[in-house]
């Protein structure tokens, strides 16, 4: 291995899970008040939309995934 070599990959957020945790909690703290649930809640309407499209994904699994999204978005713009 060479000196300019990285020895971890450089993609790797290892802060993602502990940012995302204290985002839903500050979201559960404010309440609408805070600026990330409303985005948040219109990607879950909107994947849950896409969940009733879509023949393999039901409207939970959509709106699951369109609120994730979301937060991600939120969190790494």
């Amino acid at each position: 291995m060479q000196d300019d070599e990285p020895r971890e990959p450089r993609h790797q957020d290892h802060q993602l899970l502990p940012d995302a945790k204290a985002e839903v909690q500050a979201m559960m703290k404010d309440g609408m008040h805070h600026p990330s649930t409303k985005p948040v809640l219109t990607g879950a309407a909107v994947g849950a939309v896409a969940g009733f499209v879509l023949p393999v994904v039901g409207p939970i699994i959509g709106g699951v995934v369109g609120a994730g999204f979301m937060l991600y978005k939120r969190l790494r713009p």
